[in-house]
């Protein structure tokens, strides 16, 4: 209904008995509609709020249970580098003894801790609050590993150098003179002095000499190079080995060359014959070990006793 002043509005409900009228004023309904309107929006408001807050925790405990397995992993990788950690202790126990072993000094303490250092990092980060400690789990695990590769990646450096100074070493003893040069036969004279066979003057004796019968096989101690083959006075024929790293032997009074000079021999290759040759008194071989130009005992180098 519209008046002359103003616009009123009339609500009529109706029922088989009576007829029911509101009216409203064109004021008193903006009122109620902006009421109604604000009513509406803050229940809105809130209830969407109430909603994403519900989802969010919804979302929130699916993403937690969902790292559970994560989480089991993670424990279970990190009993297993404590597995590893041990072992490597192992490793280096034996590491030690091995360079005892090879005569190599053991590594310095300030050197193996500056190769397997490092210090555990406590970081968070907002996945904490999503998954309680993940970040410091993730974080010791990283460098549990980065610890135990450092360790991994210095026994290695270790046992290449012992490896190579095995190697060296090895290839050191195939020419390090360390078997009698012929089988049997009398030590009939020793290394150091004694008097002259031929005038009776305290000379030093620089070798040793067997005495043998004349023919008796003579083989090479050590592998290396046949320096000198061939007859000169006193040393009658005779037979010079150079077998590196410092070490020469030599071999006098023999009957029979079997070796050229410049000729490589292994251990226990058959260089020549004993015999009288030269200043000798009897059949024999006069046996001499230098090393670095100094005469050795070769008694200190005998390992063993004759060629088979």
């Amino acid at each position: 209904m519209k008046t002359r002043n103003s616009h009123r509005f009339i609500f009529q409900a109706e029922t088989d008995r009576k007829v029911h009228q509101w009216h409203f004023s064109f004021q008193n309904f903006l009122i109620f509609a902006l009421v109604s309107l604000l009513v509406l929006g803050t229940s809105l408001f809130f209830g969407a709020e109430n909603l994403t807050r519900f989802l969010y925790q919804q979302k929130l405990q699916e993403i937690r249970n969902n790292f559970t397995s994560l989480s089991k992993a993670l424990n279970d990788i990190n009993g297993r580098l404590i597995y590893l950690d041990q072992k490597m202790d192992t490793i280096e126990e034996k590491e030690r003894a091995v360079r005892t072993y090879a005569n190599l000094p053991e590594i310095d303490q300030d050197v193996r801790s500056l190769g397997i250092g490092g210090l555990r990092l406590e970081k968070y980060t907002s996945k904490d609050y999503i998954i309680p400690g993940l970040s410091k789990k993730i974080s010791g695990l990283e460098m549990d590993v980065d610890h135990l590769a450092r360790k991994v990646k210095l026994e290695l450096a270790s046992f290449e150098t012992i490896y190579d100074k095995v190697v060296k070493d090895t290839e050191k003893m195939q020419h390090i003179p360390s078997i009698r040069p012929v089988p049997g036969g009398y030590l009939n004279s020793k290394f150091g002095y004694r008097k002259d066979p031929f005038d009776g003057v305290q000379r030093f004796h620089k070798g040793l000499d067997f005495s043998v019968y004349t023919g008796t096989p003579i083989y090479a101690p050590a592998d290396g190079v046949i320096q000198s083959a061939r007859y000169s006075g006193n040393r009658g024929k005779h037979i010079k080995i150079n077998h590196e790293f410092g070490y020469n032997t030599l071999f006098l009074h023999l009957s029979k060359i079997n070796v050229k000079r410049g000729q490589k021999v292994k251990r226990g290759d058959l260089i020549g014959q004993t015999g009288n040759s030269g200043r000798s008194t009897a059949p024999h071989l006069h046996y001499e070990v230098h090393y670095n130009g100094v005469a050795q005992n070769p008694m200190d180098y005998f390992f063993s006793g004759a060629v088979n």
